[in-house]
């Protein structure tokens, strides 16, 4: 896990004051231009960079001037009008918009800021005029940013889910299968189906890596883990269970059909 940097005060020289997003990380946001950067940013070469690049008017301002400029922002709300710190602003809805299309279309992250906000804004300055582009500018779409919210979006879909899974008053269906990716790494996979107010729903519920072995224990272990750190019992639960027939899954001693009964028992 990379180390993540902490906001310093002395960074309002150069242009730069401190956001939380919901993950409780730190990122420096310019309050001259209302940009987020990532949390890696989060020292004084990288914020000098921004100001002088995207800034050079300010570079020279002492720093009264930005303490001043920062002070009015805050007082005028302009950094809450942003949509910054709010999830509920337009701008931020905005953002995790795009970020869940670009998951689907499964492109690079960094096509938000390379790609759809350049054409997004030039569309907007031509249909709808200059004043329309500077509040498309404020749309956070950075790589990070949207690294963020599509991660976001999956923790919010999976609660989503173990929810219906707990309030279901019906037994649910599960279907595992193990597969090897690209980078010949085991990956085990679930699938659930369950009734949820009148409906039944077909859902993705995890993705795993199997690092060790493949056998039933390991699968096992793995979704008691999956299931014990959302509280949620599972073996009582399940009626019916799928896979492709092999012996880690349905063998009579070993498998995960067996291991998973007498766990029930």
């Amino acid at each position: 896990m990379s180390k993540k940097r902490k906001y310093d005060e002395s960074y309002v020289k150069y242009g730069f004051c401190c956001m939380k997003e919901s993950d409780d990380v730190e990122k420096p946001q310019c309050f001259l231009c209302g940009k987020v950067l990532a949390n890696a940013s989060m020292k004084s070469a990288k914020l000098i960079e921004h100001l002088k690049s995207l800034h050079p008017e300010n570079a020279s301002k002492d720093l009264e001037f930005f303490t001043k400029k920062k002070a009015q922002l805050l007082k005028s709300g302009t950094l809450t009008k942003l949509g910054f710190g709010i999830p509920q602003k337009p701008l931020v809805e905005e953002s995790f918009r795009v970020a869940y299309r670009i998951a689907k279309s499964k492109k690079p992250h960094t096509i938000g800021e390379t790609l759809i906000k350049p054409c997004a804004l030039e569309m907007v300055e031509l249909v709808c005029g200059l004043e329309q582009r500077k509040k498309l500018e404020a749309i956070p779409l950075s790589n990070d940013v949207i690294q963020s919210r599509i991660v976001e979006i999956s923790c919010n879909i999976l609660k989503q889910i173990i929810n219906e899974l707990k309030a279901s008053p019906f037994p649910f269906s599960m279907q595992l299968d193990e597969t090897t990716d690209i980078s010949n790494c085991s990956q085990l996979l679930v699938f659930v189906r369950y009734v949820s107010a009148d409906t039944i729903k077909e859902e993705f519920l995890l993705c795993e890596p199997l690092l060790q072995t493949t056998k039933a224990v390991d699968v096992l272990a793995i979704l008691n883990v999956f299931f014990s750190k959302h509280d949620f019992d599972w073996k009582q639960k399940l009626h019916s269970l799928c896979t492709d027939g092999a012996p880690a899954m349905l063998g009579n001693k070993s498998g995960f059909l067996h291991l998973s009964i007498l766990g029930r028992q």
